[in-house]
């Protein structure tokens, strides 16, 4: 059974808990309510190691706990929508007794949307002649205090008759100083959406981990090493502790061991354990190379079958041997190629495409699909707007004249643009800007 977090007011959690009846025989719900924002950091630190994912009651809280807390787990929340909105200001209307014409709002910025998205598309839809909304947008560090003031300097000068707020507590106060105040609620349409995300999410994080993955080390130079042994005893001794090391990484990955010969090593795993223990395979790697006094050069392939994973490990490893600087490469069942993971300078590209004005333009380029979504996928990594050839090449390992070449065939074949020009202090011609298009 998998373990659920959820994090919000407790009124929140419990229509939460209330509408997730129908997940219970596979998850289970465990409450975290919290009274003000500044607890959730502490809530998340303390039990992330005991829960599968984590369900927030809506935006705030999710936004809080992704900015400032790093973890690995599942996240997900409950939306803010125009139905939480109308619920709201009916509340207010039957409350107050009459049709609200001017109105204060509360609304967080989000980065996947527009902040003021709802708003935009919810008040259009009510028909009210002469509405007259005053919005305030927010970020998830805002004092609470500002929105208060927000609300109540407009009550105070007349230009509003009420307010919607994010925050309960801000509500509250706006109450006590007299203003009609409601906090805008999640509902239950929002809520079972949710659960049906979260559920979908947790079914293809389970199957994803439970893939066969297939690690393929091999020490780089293997007959040079051997040569340089001063006797076969001595070669043999070097090999005992490589495979040690192995067998070691083997042991933390529950996986099965295999000898190919020649300083070659493979390891049948699960796709979730070497996710989990890439940091343990790196500081092997490491100690590996020093041992030997040569390069490794790993591959890592996931299947859904033994022998998928195994074909896909070879492409990768064949990848990173082409890398200068030995990496770890994954390839994925879809083809994915990722280089280096896990660190500040993963790469993450595809290795198929089925657009074919792309793959024409490519062929009369003479430009691989691997070079062309690798520069693509380092632009976008690195969010250039505009790029040298120098910068290509330094970030992929390869001369400038190569990199030269293969963006002056993108230009001719309009996948790049060439856009102006960038003076250098030094002397030489300044180098050209280029755009991906």
């Amino acid at each position: 059974m998998y373990k659920i977090g959820v994090v919000g007011l407790n009124t929140s959690i419990k229509w939460i808990v209330e509408f997730a009846a129908e997940y219970q025989t596979d998850f289970e719900f465990l409450s975290f309510p919290y009274e003000t924002t500044n607890e959730i950091e502490k809530i998340i630190k303390e039990n992330d190691s005991n829960l599968h994912a984590w369900l927030f009651s809506g935006p705030i809280p999710y936004e809080m706990a992704k900015k400032n807390i790093d973890t690995d787990k599942i996240m997900v929340h409950v939306p803010a929508t125009e139905s939480g909105f109308y619920n709201s200001l009916l509340e207010m209307i039957y409350e107050q007794g009459k049709i609200i014409k001017k109105l204060s709002i509360d609304v967080m910025f989000l980065e996947s949307i527009s902040s003021n998205t709802i708003i935009e598309e919810a008040i259009p839809q009510m028909n009210i002649p002469s509405l007259e909304v005053f919005t305030k947008v927010f970020d998830s560090d805002v004092n609470l205090n500002e929105l208060l003031h927000f609300h109540l300097d407009l009550w105070k000068e007349g230009k509003t008759e009420g307010a919607l707020c994010c925050f309960p507590t801000v509500c509250d106060a706006l109450r006590e100083k007299g203003v009609p105040a409601y906090h805008m609620s999640i509902s239950k349409v929002d809520i079972q959406q949710t659960l049906r995300i979260l559920d979908e999410k947790v079914k293809a994080a389970y199957f994803k981990d439970t893939q066969i993955g297939v690690e393929i080390i091999e020490v780089e130079y293997f007959n040079r090493v051997a040569e340089e042994m001063k006797t076969p005893y001595h070669l043999q001794y070097l090999e005992l502790r490589l495979k040690e090391r192995i067998i070691n990484l083997c042991e933390k990955l529950k996986g099965s061991f295999s000898e190919k010969g020649n300083g070659r090593y493979m390891i049948i795993s699960s796709r979730g354990s070497i996710e989990q223990e890439i940091r343990t395979l790196e500081d092997t790697i490491e100690k590996l190379a020093l041992e030997a006094e040569t390069t490794i050069a790993v591959g890592i392939g996931y299947g859904k079958t033994a022998y998928s994973a195994e074909v896909n490990a070879f492409r990768a490893i064949q990848h990173s041997k082409e890398m200068k600087k030995r990496g770890i490469v994954i390839v994925q069942e879809d083809g994915k190629i990722i280089e280096t993971p896990g660190t500040h300078n993963e790469l993450q590209y595809a290795s198929r495409t089925y657009n074919e004005i792309l793959l024409e333009k490519l062929k009369k380029g003479n430009i691989g699909l691997k070079t062309y979504k690798k520069i693509a996928a380092l632009i976008h990594r690195m969010g250039w707007h505009e790029f040298t050839t120098k910068e290509l090449a330094t970030h992929l390992e390869m001369t400038e004249r190569n990199a030269r070449r293969i963006v002056t065939s993108m230009c001719h074949v309009e996948l790049a643009q060439c856009i102006g020009e960038e003076a250098i202090a030094t002397r030489g011609r300044p180098s050209k800007l280029y755009r991906l298009l």
